[in-house]
């Protein structure tokens, strides 16, 4: 009888296809994401989208059907390298683009827990429909601007996903007790010198008293998301009161002073 022994996790991977491939690690090569990548928690395939083209010039782009300024990623050239990257059919196959999903916590939260993706870094005027649909690309948007490709928006979107792999940050914590985590933006932090250009740390926070330092530290979170974002701030009030029907029980009401 052969024994068996357990096998280590797959590490988390992200393939990039790209004409600039030299723009990869880049700022993943440093700090916690490169630590972790020299460590084998995660590996990076940059690979050249013009590998795939097939004419003397390694031409990748041509003018817009229909007329218009710019060009476009040539339908060929990306389906080949797409199917040249030959990803396991798990993966999912992302497109960086200002008009698709925008990428949350909660969608990092979902690309970490998976065994990472395929990602199309755009140029140009943007790519061949085509490609899209045969390939089944999921759009994704950093943001409501306009780059000038999907390379930066895709170090943005591995690194996000990254520092929520076991083993990247410090401690557990790290990635539960910050923005976005729970709906609402991150308290605000202070350490050392206990007094600074004459403002001091709020007298709360060296109390001791945990509990009143939770409860502050949410107030100040609710507080700075109501006024700085009331697009999350509606959305976390909504989730509120339906915890609420649900459960019967009234949020204890927080406050700010402290």
């Amino acid at each position: 009888m052969t024994a068996s022994f357990p096998t280590e996790p797959a590490p988390w991977r992200a393939t990039v296809l790209t004409l600039f491939p030299e723009m990869f690690p880049g700022p993943l090569g440093v700090s916690l994401a490169g630590r972790a990548l020299g460590a084998g928690i995660w590996s990076l395939e940059a690979r050249d989208i013009r590998a795939s083209a097939t004419d003397k010039h390694r031409s990748v782009d041509d003018t817009p059907a229909g007329g218009g300024p710019g060009m476009v990623l040539r339908a060929d050239v990306l389906a080949a390298a797409i199917d040249a990257a030959d990803i396991a059919p798990g993966r999912p196959r992302l497109l960086m683009s200002p008009r698709g999903r925008p990428l949350t916590q909660a969608v990092a939260r979902e690309l970490a827990a998976g065994p990472g993706p395929l990602i199309v870094c755009g140029r140009f005027e943007g790519v061949d429909q085509r490609v899209i649909d045969a390939r089944e690309l999921i759009e994704v948007s950093i943001g409501d601007y306009v780059l000038s490709g999907g390379e930066i928006a895709a170090l943005v979107l591995i690194d996000a996903c990254v520092r929520l792999l076991p083993g990247v940050m410090g401690k557990l914590e790290s990635g539960n007790d910050e923005s976005f985590s729970e709906g609402l933006l991150e308290y605000p932090q202070y350490t050392r010198p206990q007094l600074f250009e004459g403002h001091p740390i709020p007298d709360i926070l060296t109390s001791g008293d945990h509990a009143k330092v939770a409860a502050w530290r949410r107030a100040q979170a609710e507080a700075l998301t109501e006024a700085r974002r009331p697009d999350l701030w509606a959305k976390w009030r909504d989730s509120q009161d339906r915890e609420q029907r649900r459960t019967g029980q009234k949020a204890p009401k927080s406050t700010t002073d402290g």
